[in-house]
């Protein structure tokens, strides 16, 4: 949870920010606890706590659980829904590095 000197107002910009409940994040997906929980179980998700313990979502953890979602709606297990995430995440990273060094490599060769 926030630290007591941190303003919450800048924490309202960001997307890591565990500004949802279960409950509210569930109503938001359009969904049941239930399924939080189990992404969170396969993984996919690794809600934070508040001080009692509660699990918090923020809105980059509620747009991979909804990619989850839609996979599940289309008949996907869960399990293979979160697997399938995780994966295309792992893809998309690793093509930004693969810009990123192309970009260097490209520099180098115009002497910039």
């Amino acid at each position: 949870m926030p630290a007591e000197n941190t303003p919450v107002a800048g924490n309202l910009d960001d997307d890591d920010y565990p500004a949802y409940t279960m409950g509210r994040a569930a109503d938001v997906l359009g969904t049941t606890p239930a399924f939080l929980r189990a992404v969170g179980e396969a993984g996919l998700i690794t809600p934070l706590r508040s001080e009692g313990g509660h699990r918090r979502y923020s809105r980059h953890q509620l747009r991979i659980a909804a990619r989850a979602r839609e996979l599940v709606d289309q008949g996907t297990p869960i399990e293979a829904a979160c697997r399938i995430v995780s994966l295309e995440d792992q893809l998309d990273e690793a093509l930004r590095v693969n810009r990123e060094m192309r970009r260097k490599l490209d520099d180098r060769g115009t002497g910039t």
